[in-house]
């Protein structure tokens, strides 16, 4: 194969950096949740679940998740063992197995988000309004092609339909988490100051 036009190597590149641009910001976010216990991977699901309310089922996890059914229950199965979430039974149908959070994910979960949240500040902001808008725009277009030659004929609307990160509320329910975790941390920091006095 040989790239005879400044088209392709331009393309090249893009493909190249989009790769490692995706792994240098997971080793980042690796960084910065596994201080408080958890990989990136952990995260996205304790956030997603989140975002979902619990309990869960792996099943539609999978969906917002854009995994397989698969892999997201080999996750689960990992974060069982390491404590992070458990397995219950559906109350109206004990055939089906959802997951919930247990205590030490929710007590990892919170000072994560906060530092997950300065994390994206710091990386995105050399990016003007303008600038994100157009990257997500662009960012899209790739995604939905791959998704297209993943499964073509794919209903692209409906993805962007069911897309997690379209909802309208995500960045109100995440800063209601956020700040009442903030609001949480202050009060019982306060309280640890009384008790020494």
């Amino acid at each position: 194969m040989t790239v005879n036009s400044e088209s392709e190597r331009l393309a090249l590149r893009l493909w190249f950096l989009t790769h490692r641009t995706r792994d240098a910001i997971r080793r980042c976010e690796d960084q910065v949740f596994g201080k408080y216990g958890l990989t990136a991977e952990h995260y996205a699901v304790l956030s997603t679940m989140k975002l979902l309310g619990e309990p869960v089922r792996p099943t539609d996890l999978a969906r917002a998740l854009e995994r397989s059914t698969n892999s997201v229950s080999m996750l689960i199965d990992r974060m069982v063992k390491a404590g992070l979430l458990k397995r219950v039974r559906d109350r109206s149908d004990r055939r089906v197995v959802n997951v919930t959070m247990t205590s030490k994910a929710e007590n990892a979960l919170k000072p994560a988000t906060l530092a997950g949240w300065e994390f994206i500040r710091q990386i995105l902001s050399p990016l003007s309004y303008e600038d994100r808008r157009a990257f997500v725009r662009l960012h899209e277009l790739v995604k939905y092609e791959a998704l297209k030659y993943l499964e073509p004929g794919v209903d692209i609307e409906e993805i962007e339909k069911n897309d997690i990160t379209n909802k309208p509320d995500i960045m109100e329910q995440l800063a209601q988490y956020v700040s009442a975790s903030t609001r949480q941390a202050t009060c019982q920091g306060s309280e640890k100051g009384k008790a020494r006095r």
